[in-house]
């Protein structure tokens, strides 16, 4: 199966109205506030040495850069042409190899896995974003990346997360303007509860080796100035032992 068109239209319409400056786009916050951070947390799982990196649903490419700056091959991959074209603006050298990819297709992901063999994923704050029906065969995907030696590290908003979106859209100022364009697009942030996630990892042959909360920074701030963050949970996962 593939993603429905409305699925792809909305992202793709959404990168067409993005800027390319940084930090414009909602969840682009400066990876040593997000990559960083759960770096941390990943190394430690990684159990194979040199397995390419795959940052599955990599948006304009901010977090893949830095991934690019700490192993020797990463790839970036998305469902939409227009965050690649932004992903490859803002990476002149050709540290990454940026490429279109439906997770959802399965036959996409391996494609991709015959070329480049077992591969450590990090897909931050993708899942959540799925049509309901696309996200069993997006987990299925990642258990296909990964092989028998690879490992992925997934953050997802939590369920904690939606209030405080929802009541950010529906202050009297409005929404926050990076925040808008993302419910204008028909976007549905923070829409999977938290025990599904687990299932979906279970029924993709998959198991959760580690899992904790951390805050998801964004980019935008309240009008007193504080940042916002979401309530998130990440899990390291893998081939069952």
């Amino acid at each position: 199966m593939s993603v429905t068109s409305r699925y792809r239209e909305a992202w793709e319409g959404f990168w067409q109205e993005a800027s390319d400056e940084q930090g414009a786009v909602f969840w682009d916050a400066e990876p040593v506030l997000t990559a960083g951070l759960h770096l941390a947390l990943f190394e430690p799982h990684m159990t194979a040495i040199g397995l390419p990196v795959v940052d599955l649903g990599c948006g304009n490419g901010t977090q893949t850069r830095f991934l690019a700056d700490r192993f020797p091959r990463v790839i970036g991959v998305d469902l939409s042409a227009a965050a690649l074209d932004h992903a490859r603006r803002a990476d002149p050298a050709d540290q990454v190899d940026f490429r279109e990819l439906d997770a959802v297709e399965k036959s996409e992901a391996e494609q991709l896995h015959a070329e480049i063999g077992d591969a450590n994923v990090y897909m931050r704050g993708v899942l959540h974003q799925c049509d309901p029906d696309d996200r069993q065969p997006l987990l299925d995907s990642v258990a296909t990346l990964l092989g028998d030696r690879g490992r992925a590290f997934v953050v997802e908003p939590s369920e904690a997360a939606r209030p405080v979106l929802m009541g950010l859209v529906q202050s009297p100022a409005g929404p926050p303007p990076k925040l808008a364009p993302i419910f204008a697009h028909g976007l549905a942030p923070a829409d999977v509860d938290d025990a599904s996630v687990g299932s979906y990892v279970e029924s993709a042959g998959l198991a959760v080796l580690a899992a904790g909360e951390m805050p998801l920074t964004t980019t935008e701030f309240t009008l007193d100035g504080t940042r916002i963050e979401l309530p998130s949970r990440w899990l390291v996962i893998g081939r069952r032992g």
